[in-house]
């Protein structure tokens, strides 16, 4: 097949990058928005809010299949502009799908409302309070409407390598302040996204397309003042082992309540995915949230 990733400058978008090497035997194209100077690979200038741009790109290139990993994900700003957001989110998402090709689209929890209390299935009823969960629901419906037989990957709480994500930022401010405040009454899952990758190669490389929606993470819950107890963690005993090099961080990590964070957008207080579909669909062995965050930070340079 010949593959388009979208997103390519992204946390998945270069963790499937990566990965493609694997997978040989399909010819794959990259775009985003923006290139990068110094790539390790072409990555092809498009917009895919430009539905004549979308086509034209997806015909000329012969694309089977599209991996949407672009999204616009900023929470905050997203109350602040929600037609851009939608615009990304949802329109844009329909353009790649009216484009004739195949579609695996990258969603959220947010599209739930936060206050469950048990794991989120994929037919569990949907209450985005916010502009983000709002616009990444519409995306998934217009998504749906024109190709029912997609497949979607709802997700949470990304990180990698890549980019600007929580494990990079309670490094840096574990390095730089003797104390921080991390929330504790919000529940969910760590995602390594080479995890998820893995978990889109495996859609695409099963028997036969299996369209609908699932959901991935990484097994296990915690909360971000625990996950941030276990980045430090897991970082000082790389320095231990002589495994980096650098200061081990002694910042103290309180616990704190959402409300003392004072967030400009409300976030869901337990966002856990329920990941039997996906488990059972592709035959995954999901790992735990641990090993993995073990995994990326022997990869990352701080």
């Amino acid at each position: 097949m010949n593959i388009l990733i979208t997103g390519a400058n992204g946390q998945l978008g270069n963790e499937m990058r990566i990965l493609s090497a694997e997978h040989p035997q399909h010819t794959y194209l990259f775009s985003d928005v923006m290139v990068p100077e110094n790539s390790p690979v072409t990555i092809h200038p498009l917009d895919i809010t430009d539905e004549a741009a979308v086509c034209g790109f997806v015909g000329e290139n012969c694309i089977d299949l599209i991996v949407n990993c672009a999204a616009y994900t900023n929470v905050d700003k997203a109350e602040q502009d929600e037609p851009t957001a939608l615009k990304i989110n949802a329109d844009a998402v329909a353009n790649l799908a009216r484009s004739g090709a195949r579609v695996i689209h990258v969603s959220t929890d947010y599209v739930f409302s936060g206050d469950e209390h048990l794991p989120c299935r994929e037919d569990d009823p949907v209450a985005p309070r916010t502009a983000y969960g709002r616009t990444k629901l519409a995306g998934e419906r217009a998504l749906l409407a024109i190709q029912p037989d997609a497949i979607i990957f709802r997700t949470a709480w990304l990180y990698s390598e890549f980019g600007n994500n929580f494990v990079k930022t309670m490094l840096r401010l574990g390095q730089t302040k003797q104390e921080i405040g991390v929330v504790y009454d919000q529940i969910g899952t760590p995602t390594y996204a080479l995890d998820l990758a893995q978990a889109i190669f495996a859609a695409i490389e099963a028997n036969e397309w299996k369209g609908g929606i699932y959901h991935y993470t990484n097994e296990g819950v915690c909360s971000w003042y625990d996950f941030t107890l276990a980045i430090h963690e897991v970082y000082n005993m790389y320095l231990a082992h002589g495994m980096k090099q650098g200061e081990p961080i002694r910042c103290h990590v309180r616990p704190i309540l959402s409300e003392e964070y004072q967030y400009l957008t409300p976030r869901p207080h337990y966002s856990v995915l329920n990941k039997a579909k996906v488990r059972q669909t592709f035959a995954l062995s999901i790992p735990h949230w641990r090993d993995s965050l073990i995994a990326c930070l022997s990869r990352l340079t701080i």
